[in-house]
């Protein structure tokens, strides 16, 4: 029988660069679209990128789905957040019961949403139970899981992509919950990006001074007890990871290996973004970044990562907030470019560039 391993790097094996050929199609084509050339700017460029992730002429952006991953960490035992690790049940609960912001965006933006369970320290009645473990240990003094265990959720993350694309979801967003997953993912951060831990930790959810000392510290810590490997993604992960990060990173690889665009959301999704590059450097062609998070490290992920933001927000939220507030600009600028009338259409003569 095959191992996890196994069985993850063969899907790795199948992931195949972005068709090109369509992109540029796709941008001859919007210069025919009547309107000034260029005039959507980046929308344009947008488009384009769908199209050569569909290996399509025309970009297919309706059915759309929010996929959060919810999980708790050990390292809260450090004092590294505000409030304790039973607030991550209490949220992915709320998401139910529209008491979360992200689940009021997703009705107004038309996505789906699924909360998924991938390792909170408690069941919760309504959530899609994948756990690997209830939580992680403490990253600051011993690895947070096993490799196996990270590997788990991260093919948690491919299926769940695989799954929901065979029946229609044409363009994925990602979102997290888990209290003291900035800890984990700035640990990450520091690790794959050869940073000290104050170059990317930032206050997370709201720390007093005294509490980022701690969260710094506990980073420090982890780093030196567990010696990750930076140029293992797996065994980075799984020494001072979350699960939450690790089912993201399965759900770009699962968008890569189904040809859909994936949304990066804000710091959490970002470094769940670059593990999945690291892992399968085509897979980054199948991204699309929505802003950039005021996490120090945000904006050092989205150049390791080849991307732009195309929101200036300033937003901190995560859950997903900033993925889903893309997805009604993509459907504006996706409408456009495939309902208006063309030059010849409209019986005006073709703009050309000028010198």
């Amino acid at each position: 029988m095959k191992t996890r391993e196994q069985l993850l790097r063969e899907q790795l094996a199948q992931i195949e660069p972005c068709a090109k050929e369509y992109e540029a199609r796709s941008l001859a084509y919007w210069d025919t679209v009547g309107k000034p050339l260029k005039s959507l700017g980046r929308l344009e460029d947008l488009i384009a990128q769908i199209c050569a992730i569909q290996r399509s002429e025309r970009p297919m952006t309706e059915k759309k789905r929010l996929i959060v991953m919810c999980a708790d960490n050990g390292v809260v035992a450090e004092g590294v957040t505000q409030t304790g690790q039973e607030v991550t049940a209490v949220v992915a609960e709320n998401f139910f019961d529209d008491q979360t912001c992200t689940s009021l965006m997703c009705h107004e933006a038309g996505c789906e949403l699924t909360v998924v369970d991938i390792g909170m320290a408690a069941d919760t009645p309504r959530t899609l139970r994948k756990k690997e473990v209830y939580g992680t240990k403490n990253l600051a003094v011993e690895p947070a899981m096993t490799r196996e265990t990270a590997i788990g959720a991260i093919l948690t993350g491919i299926e769940l992509v695989r799954d929901f694309a065979a029946h229609g979801t044409q363009i994925f967003a990602t979102g997290e919950m888990g209290i003291g997953n900035t800890t984990t993912s700035s640990a990450i951060a520091a690790v794959l990006l050869g940073v000290p831990p104050e170059a990317v930790t930032g206050r997370g959810a709201g720390l007093s001074s005294d509490g980022l000392k701690k969260k710094i510290d506990a980073i420090r810590r982890g780093i030196a007890v567990n010696s990750p490997d930076p140029d293992d993604p797996l065994d980075v992960l799984a020494k001072v990871g979350g699960l939450d990060i690790a089912g993201l990173a399965g759900v770009f690889l699962g968008g890569a290996l189904c040809r859909c665009p994936v949304v990066i959301d804000g710091f959490i999704s970002a470094v769940a973004a670059l593990l999945a590059k690291r892992l399968a450097p085509a897979c980054a062609g199948y991204m699309l970044a929505s802003h950039v998070s005021k996490e120090p490290a945000s904006g050092m992920i989205l150049d390791a990562l080849g991307k732009r933001a195309l929101l200036t927000c300033d937003m901190c939220l995560g859950e997903g907030s900033g993925a889903v507030a893309l997805l009604p600009l993509i459907d504006m600028a996706a409408r456009v470019y495939n309902e208006m009338g063309t030059f010849a259409d409209i019986r005006v003569e073709t703009y050309v560039p000028l010198n």
